[in-house]
């Protein structure tokens, strides 16, 4: 019942700043939403989570350099990425859940490069 569609990845610098988007054919409010990451040769792992009551954490690994972003209006959720790191590089998946429900995005590539 609900679609994701990730936007706004590319190639950036190190240091360098992007922001992915999320539009949700559901009404983002009502879910919790996530961005997870995998990268070449890792596991799949979670980079932000925002619930549905606002509340918002982030991997030890982007913390005060990424920001999940709700915009209720827009049914659309961004993850703000400033000073951008080489192992930053991964294809950026959006997922969206509530209750026991689970819904994925396809992801967009995000790779940092010199």
């Amino acid at each position: 019942q609900v679609q994701l569609v990730e936007s706004g990845g590319g190639l950036v610098q190190p240091g360098g700043s992007l922001r992915l988007s999320c539009a949700a054919s559901g009404i983002v409010s009502i879910y919790n939403m996530d961005w997870y990451r995998q990268a070449p040769g890792k596991e799949r792992e979670l980079v932000a989570a925002i619930t549905s009551g606002g509340s918002s954490n982030y991997a030890d690994s982007v913390k005060g350099r990424f920001t999940i972003i709700r915009d209720s209006a827009k049914n659309t959720v961004y993850l703000q990425m400033n000073s951008l790191k080489a192992e930053d590089t991964a294809v950026y998946i959006c997922h969206a859940r509530r209750l026991q429900i689970n819904y994925w995005g396809k992801g967009t590539l995000v790779t940092v490069s010199s």
